[in-house]
């Protein structure tokens, strides 16, 4: 068994973004061609007032194979407890553990909320760079100053000119503080920090949405023609908006779940024809959104296939530069 903890997951992906990436986007095609197996994500949730901020706190199970070279399954496990901002903590940990295909026994436990941020962030830069082909974007706005879009603006920074950014969020300080990073991080690009999440997404035609929201409370009213909207977290937008929008999913089966704007909007229509495609297949070629001035959403549920993919690389580029902690005894008597 490898552990790899943290500081060993930095070392190997930081400077890493572009390889990062590919390996998302291979796994996003191997999902779209049938090589992945991703069972529905399991929701751990808890009774209100069983401990403080019980009602708000999950912890989930993403089980998921992926093929390839190096063929590989395992499960995540990642809990949310949004409580933790307010103490200055990080919202979300996690472990990782990968198994053998050859007789099943777990071989490595990768830390695992390094490997699901940045997995996020490089999907979003993904999705940000096909879904811009036609008319790269003005600036971007990020809406949710958490670690999330942090990274997700280094990612997309990464593939996309970004001419000036605007940022939101609910607390001040936390905007005005993620603000002065993004100064750090793009030193020639102008920062704004807005009064409202509708005055970001009219300041841009590229938003990304990073939030704690559990219900809809955004419309897409404000967004410019042809804007495109990153909806990482699920909830934000209301299901009605979705109906107008051109919809873009990883996978239908898993995003129309757990009451997301997606599964909401499926519920008002009784089926699922607002999604008009999935990156998998953009990735894989097929045609882009026809730029008609609707808003383009992309809604990723988060598939597993991404965290274990990037989870293997992870093990395989630690056992080669020598990191991580073996425990030869772990499954001896």
């Amino acid at each position: 068994m490898l552990i790899v903890g943290r500081a060993a997951v930095r070392q190997i992906l930081d400077g890493a973004d572009p390889e990062v990436v590919r390996v998302v986007e291979r796994a996003y095609r191997q999902h779209e061609q049938g090589r992945t197996s991703v069972p529905h994500s399991v929701f751990l949730r808890f009774p209100d007032g069983g401990f403080p901020d019980a009602a708000r706190s999950r912890i989930i199970g993403l089980p998921a194979y992926v093929e390839g070279e190096r063929p590989v399954a395992g499960f995540k496990w990642i809990s949310s407890f949004p409580a933790n901002i307010t103490r200055g903590a990080e919202r979300a940990s996690a472990a990782i553990v990968l198994n053998s295909l050859a007789d099943g026994r777990p071989t490595a436990l990768v830390e695992g909320s390094v490997v699901s941020a940045r997995r996020t962030a490089a999907s979003a830069a993904l999705a940000a760079d096909l879904l811009t082909r036609d008319r790269r974007p003005d600036g971007l706005s990020l809406i949710g100053c958490g670690l999330i879009n942090a990274q997700v603006l280094r990612f997309v920074a990464g593939v996309l000119p970004l001419p000036s950014l605007a940022v939101f969020d609910l607390d001040e300080a936390r905007a005005a503080a993620f603000a002065e990073k993004a100064s750090r991080l793009l030193p020639q690009t102008p920062v704004s920090v807005v009064p409202s999440a509708e005055k970001a997404l009219a300041a841009h035609r590229l938003t990304s949405l990073a939030t704690t929201a559990a219900t809809p409370h955004l419309s897409l009213a404000s967004c410019p023609p042809d804007a495109v909207v990153l909806h990482l977290s699920l909830r934000d937008l209301e299901p009605g908006d979705l109906l107008a929008a051109y919809n873009v999913v990883d996978d239908a089966d898993h995003v129309c779940r757990e009451l997301t704007s997606p599964h909401l909007a499926e519920r008002l229509t009784g089926g699922r024809d607002f999604i008009h495609g999935t990156i998998g297949g953009l990735a894989g070629g097929r045609p882009l959104p026809p730029g008609d001035g609707r808003p383009v959403v992309f809604s990723p549920f988060g598939l597993g296939a991404l965290d274990i993919a990037l989870a293997e690389h992870v093990r395989a580029e630690a056992l080669r530069r020598g990191l991580g902690t073996r425990i030869d005894d772990f499954l001896t008597d």
